[in-house]
């Protein structure tokens, strides 16, 4: 097989692994997503009385998932556009790394010998592609996220997608499918990036503690890689690591984000909901359903990460395999 063709298995390979890892994280954790959005919904909502809201009434598990669907679509497809634009990034940003650096021909660009399968890259470089990505793959995906958000809460009652979208384009035309989306880019291109960094840092340094307790150091230094399960713990540790420090940081722009998604006609735009949020609520409304968020988002990430490296590790596997049979 061609350099080219390999590329572009490389690349179509990423998209399915991403959307496959979404879909999943997205189903599991539904409720968990379902509950934040109730809280974000009105300060005076707390975790507890939502939760027994909700269980006290009709079909209590059919509306724990409720939105469902348009949370797999957002979380599917936007993690697909997601992890192949980051590769796409990561991978162009490697190879301009080392022929900057005049490496060996023939290396593998990026690659490095710990629990990853992914290009190795700076802080700054894991950084910028984080933050890019996220924000191309929001964007386009901040439709249904809009969609998404208002089935999740208890202010509208839209009976389908369909429903959903109609409401939503009769009553505030195309520019109520984009609400948000200030706020959404503001949360989401600095989480991304420090997601990145924290995460690929806690696999650098997890790795390397692996390998001295496995008494592998020199064969770890050598490119031999840590064994699948050890790998795969190491990556699910560094997402929920990664996904708890991104998630504090950024909850205030997610909180105003729900708002100006759930309540258009009250909260104009992100800094006139930031300042009415603080008027009328105080400091803390910024913080609602931070403690469900960061669970959420550290089982959802670390889900999805695992799967997705996971993914492409063992499609590497199969590539390598492939080539072999060919020589």
């Amino acid at each position: 097989m061609s350099d080219g063709g390999k590329s572009r298995t490389s690349s179509s390979f990423h998209f399915f692994a991403g959307l496959s890892s979404g879909i999943l994280s997205a189903v599991l954790l539904q409720p968990a997503d379902l509950l934040k959005t109730r809280v974000q919904q009105s300060h005076n909502t707390t975790l507890i009385a939502t939760i027994r809201s909700i269980a006290s009434g009709p079909k209590p598990i059919r509306q724990f998932w409720r939105g469902t669907l348009p949370s797999a679509l957002r979380t599917g497809c936007g993690s697909a556009i997601y992890f192949s634009s980051l590769n796409a990034l990561r991978q162009k940003i490697a190879r301009a790394s080392l022929l900057a650096s005049s490496k060996v021909e023939g290396a593998n660009p990026g690659r490095g010998s710990h629990s990853s399968n992914l290009p190795k890259l700076s802080n700054t470089s894991n950084l910028l592609t984080g933050a890019a990505a996220r924000t191309w793959a929001g964007f386009l995906m901040m439709p249904i996220t809009v969609i998404k958000v208002r089935y999740e809460s208890s202010l509208y009652a839209y009976k389908s997608i369909f429903s959903a979208s109609r409401a939503i384009f009769a009553t505030e035309g195309l520019r109520g499918f984009f609400a948000g989306f200030g706020a959404t880019a503001v949360r989401d291109a600095p989480y991304a990036g420090l997601y990145v960094v924290f995460y690929e840092q806690s696999k650098k340094r997890l790795s390397k503690i692996a390998a001295k307790k496995l008494d592998t150091v020199s064969a770890t230094m050598e490119g031999h890689a840590l064994s699948s399960k050890a790998s795969a713990g190491i990556n699910f540790f560094s997402g929920v690591t990664a996904a708890g420090l991104g998630t504090a940081i950024t909850n205030p722009f997610d909180a105003i984000k729900t708002r100006l998604q759930l309540m258009p006609q009250k909260y104009e735009n992100m800094v006139q909901a930031a300042k009415l949020m603080l008027k009328e609520e105080g400091f803390s409304a910024l913080f609602d359903g931070m403690g469900i968020r960061m669970a959420r988002k550290a089982m959802s990430s670390a889900l999805a990460w695992t799967v997705y490296e996971e993914l492409i590790r063992r499609a590497e596997v199969k590539w390598k395999e492939g080539a072999g049979e060919l020589l």
